[in-house]
């Protein structure tokens, strides 16, 4: 069900007076990264590295994308890992795809044509509005993903104009995003803040909950393209933001971190640190997803590796 039915009026009270403290923020961020991992009984069994293929949107931004590019795309995100793995871990029979496939809105009918063949119903996400900077004209924007919903897409992820947070334009932020939510229908709304551009953990926080007053089904950390993406930081500032959130309207938002995160060491760390921060309830591909190109590339191997006692060779495992 789209969130427009249940959009927050907006309300500068619960943000006016917030101020983030950094260092107590830093701490618990050094706590993940020296444990750096899930408990070592999870990190043993692979059925948490399937359940971490299961949160991924499969991703490709580049310029050189293609039709037979995004095909191979789609094909890695219905068949995420190799069936003979798969049967060995007894997980052959259970569906195990990644939660979406996410493009450039031009190769938004490529995606969807790719899986509608191979019979798989898998949501098709676009990025949108002049991402990844967001800084062309709000009418093109909004077109932008009003095209990528009319060829498919039921996911958009929208960049925020980052100018409005930096100068503290937080109605001007809300009307913008409420467009969005408007334009994308029924598509589910993930809102791209863009935080390692924000200023500030503060901003970061208010931004965070404009985004989901004004509609937003999910907040993304970043487009993957800044120089800063997603970190442990930034993530504790935002899922606070989404517990508070929660307690204030009853409202779930999901959580998408993205840019950076490779291994498959690394994406069990952000599940533990969503597992500890707003509870079992947000392990879903509702509630979570993981931005990555090449994450399940790591994922697979370190699973053909408790299989087989050895690690693949790069021939050995199929790629998008």
């Amino acid at each position: 069900v789209s969130k427009s039915a249940v959009l927050s009026s907006l309300d500068l009270s619960w943000i006016s007076k917030i101020q983030v403290n950094q260092p107590a923020v830093l701490r618990r961020a050094e706590q993940i990264q020296a444990r750096r991992t899930v408990k070592k009984e999870w990190q043993t069994q692979a059925a948490w590295l399937l359940k971490a293929v299961t949160f991924i949107d499969l991703t490709t931004l580049s310029g050189d994308d293609t039709p037979s590019s995004v095909q191979r795309l789609c094909y890695k995100a219905r068949y995420p890992i190799r069936e003979d793995l798969l049967k060995a871990l007894n997980m052959h029979d259970k569906g195990i795809t990644t939660a979406a496939v996410c493009v450039y809105p031009a190769r938004v009918g490529d995606a969807v044509k790719a899986l509608k063949a191979a019979a798989c119903n898998i949501p098709v996400a676009s990025v949108a509005t002049g991402f990844p900077a967001g800084q062309t004209h709000l009418k093109t924007r909004l077109e932008e993903i009003r095209l990528a919903v009319e060829d498919g897409a039921t996911e958009i992820d929208v960049v925020i104009n980052r100018t409005l947070v930096l100068t503290g334009q937080w109605e001007a932020l809300y009307d913008e995003i409420r467009q969005f939510r408007k334009a994308c229908g029924e598509a589910h709304l993930k809102t791209i803040l863009a935080t390692g551009e924000l200023g500030s953990l503060t901003n970061v926080y208010k931004a965070s909950m404009i985004a989901m007053m004004a509609g937003s089904d999910f907040i993304k950390t970043s487009t993957g393209k800044e120089t800063i993406n997603a970190t442990f930081p930034v993530a504790i500032v935002m899922l606070r933001a989404i517990r508070d959130f929660f307690w204030k309207t009853g409202n779930k938002i999901g959580f998408k971190p993205a840019g950076g995160i490779r291994s498959a060491k690394n994406s069990l760390a952000w599940l533990s640190l969503i597992k500890e921060e707003l509870g079992d309830e947000w392990l879903k591909p509702e509630l979570f997803r993981i931005g990555a190109s090449t994450l399940l590339s790591d994922i697979e191997r370190q699973i053909y590796h408790q299989v087989t006692g050895r690690y693949a060779a790069y021939h050995d495992l199929p790629v998008s």
